[in-house]
Formats: structure tokens, sequence, C-alpha cells
């Protein structure tokens, strides 16, 4: 390629290139120069056609090879493209980088808001929808299987190191007392459950189930608790919400909206997708229905076993009275602007002159809020 002018912008300008009309894939030379009467570069390529570019509509467009070429466009056309090595011309353009207006608003915001609608459909209407047909086939060994994997990720995510799993509390005396709670709500069951409990050595303030039948404490809960009937009320409710195989359905909705979402945007089949797992299961918002189910379950439970089901109305209240140091606990549990009915209800549903059964023994009790100890 030959330049036959290069240093400042004479009173004519002229230049060899490389010219593309956006029909052939192989350049042609071409020879431009300015017409300063129509304040337009022309010039008449090899194959014969002719160019006569507003020097005001030029752009110049990214060199994206070497960097060391001046790319140039008109800003109606994007296709066809004038290549060359002398930047003299730049001076002679004045909106040489200027963004090119955008026509037909119209139908690209129409796409756009097609396009997000579409990934509002499937991850709010489709995944959930999915994931409600696809837990009523998931075998028992399988939910058990996602559960252990699930807790083992939590474990893991709640590590500010992420070296060294969140330890599980196994204090002898604690689970004896622990295990003696499970028995009394057990044995109040219409149906007796398989249940794997767990206690995580961590100060946050929350009880969650997990696929599989398995419930989960924070020491952060038990220390907060101030009677085991307000344990055994989140216990109760926590039950419920496995009866109804709520936590199966939460797992898969959140694990198919993390891979739209991984599609869109990429960084969700490693760590980013396990710690926003965890932290969706850990911090589950189920429907208002399935809380009010989990409830009603918790409350017959409670009556069934000897425990005012007022306990569980207890607990809300003082854990909200916590505030933001409650956080995720509210998060999991008070996320409804129906608390006060629910409140409410569980006072309700409690007999007048209603008298609980003693639960623990005061030396229980305190085995039970250090067994992390």
């Amino acid at each position: 390629m030959t330049v036959l002018h290069v240093g400042p912008v004479p009173e004519t300008f002229s230049a060899i290139g490389s010219y593309f009309d956006g029909t052939r894939s192989a350049p042609s030379s071409v020879t431009v120069t300015v017409d300063e009467d129509t304040k337009s570069l022309v010039g008449l390529a090899e194959t014969g056609a002719e160019i006569h570019w507003p020097l005001a509509d030029i752009r110049e467009v990214p060199d994206q090879a070497g960097r060391d070429q001046m790319v140039l466009q008109l800003s109606d056309d994007p296709v066809q493209r004038i290549i060359l090595t002398d930047r003299g011309l730049t001076p002679r353009l004045p909106n040489r980088t200027k963004r090119p207006k955008v026509t037909k608003r119209g139908p690209l915001i129409g796409w756009a808001i097609a396009a997000i609608a579409s990934v509002a459909l499937i991850i709010f209407v489709l995944v959930p929808t999915m994931a409600n047909q696809l837990a009523r086939f998931i075998p028992p060994e399988g939910e058990r299987a996602l559960g252990e994997v699930t807790l083992d990720q939590i474990r893991t995510a709640l590590d500010q190191t992420g070296l060294n799993p969140i330890p599980v509390c196994d204090k002898p005396d604690g689970l004896a007392a622990l295990a003696k709670m499970e028995t009394r709500l057990q044995n109040a069951l219409p149906e007796a459950q398989t249940l794997t409990v767990s206690v995580l050595d961590h100060e946050m303030i929350n009880a969650f189930a997990l696929p599989g039948n398995y419930i989960v404490f924070f020491r952060g809960l038990i220390e907060k608790a101030q009677t085991p009937e307000e344990m055994a009320a989140v216990f109760a409710h926590e039950i419920g919400h496995v009866v109804s195989r709520d936590p199966t359905r939460h797992a898969l909705r959140s694990a198919g909206s993390l891979g739209v979402l991984g599609l869109l945007f990429g960084d969700f089949a490693g760590g980013a997708a396990v710690l926003l797992l965890a932290e969706r299961l850990i911090e589950a918002q189920y429907s208002q229905e399935a809380e009010a189910d989990a409830d009603v379950f918790a409350h017959a439970v409670l009556l069934e076993a000897g425990i005012a089901p007022s306990a569980l109305a207890t607990m809300f209240e003082r854990f909200r009275a916590l505030g933001g140091e409650a956080r995720p606990f509210v998060a999991h549990f008070l996320s409804h602007p129906s608390l006060g009915d629910r409140i409410k209800a569980a006072r309700e549903v409690t007999p007048d002159g209603f008298e609980t059964v003693p639960l623990l023994s005061a030396q229980e009790w305190r085995a039970l809020q250090n067994i992390c100890d």
C-alpha cells in the first residue's frame, strides 16, 4: 500500500487505501481525495465503484488488528469500509468519534422488553413449574444425596477462609437433649419422619430444612431462644416444610434460576453458583402459602406434643425485635406481610388455660444451649 502524502493536511488530501464495499470479501484498491467544494471524501475504486462520502458523516471505527490503520465508515452505512495508513485526514473529520444516531428505536426497545420478559417468564414461571413437577419424581435416596451435598456446601460457604467447613456441634449431653426434643415431636407427628438434625457452630440466628429430611439449627438461634418450647416451635415449623417437601422444590427452583443466569452472564458453573445456592437455601423464602401451611402443621404438632403453639408467636416476636442482628432469621421466617396474622393465629389456636408439659429439664436445656462448647 503506497501513501501519497504524509504530514499536515494540505489544501488537497490524497491517499491510497483499501475499500470494502460490503458485498465482496476481498478489498479493492482505492485512491481518495478531499473535494473542497462539497466537503467530501471522493475516490474511484479499482472495481469502478465511485465514493462520495460527506466529511461530516464519516466515523472512525476502532482498528481491531494492528491498530496502526485508520478505518472509516459512513454513519448511516454499517458495512462499507475505507482503510488508510495515513492519518492525515483526521483534522478534516469533525464528527470522526461521534456516535451515530440510533434509528428505529421502537423495534429495539420492543426486542429488549421482549428479551427481559422472556427471562422473567423462565425464571419466575417455567422454572418453578418444572421444579414442582420434578420434585414429585425424585426418589428418597436422590433427595437425601442432594441434602447431604447441599449441607456440605453450606458448611464450606460459611467458612470465611474457605478451608475449614463450619463444625457440626456434637457435645454428647447436648445431643441427648436435642434427641429428646425430637422424640417428643416425632411422637406427635401424623406419620413418623426419618429426620437428620444438625447444629452448626455459627452465630447466625437461623434454622432451615434441606432436601432429604435434613433440619439444621445454628448455634445463634439456640443461644437466643429463652425456652426449649421456643426452639421446639421452630423445630415443628421446619418439620412442616420437610413433610411438604418445600426444600426440594426450593432447591430445584434456585438451581434452575442460577442455571439460566449462568447462560446469560457466565461464571455460575463454579464457586459463585455454590455460594449463591447456599445463601438461597439458608435464607429460603417460601411462598406465603407454604409458610402458612408450615405454621398450621406446627400448631397441630405442638398441641399434640403438649406444647403451647403460642411459643411460635413468642419466637416470632422475640426475633423480630432483634432487628438487624437477626436479618438472616428474619429473611427466613418473617419476610411476609402477614406476620401479624401469623402471630395472632399461633396465640388464638392455643386453648385458654393450656398448660405446657415440660419438654426439657433446666439442666437438659443448658446442655442443649451449650451443645457447641
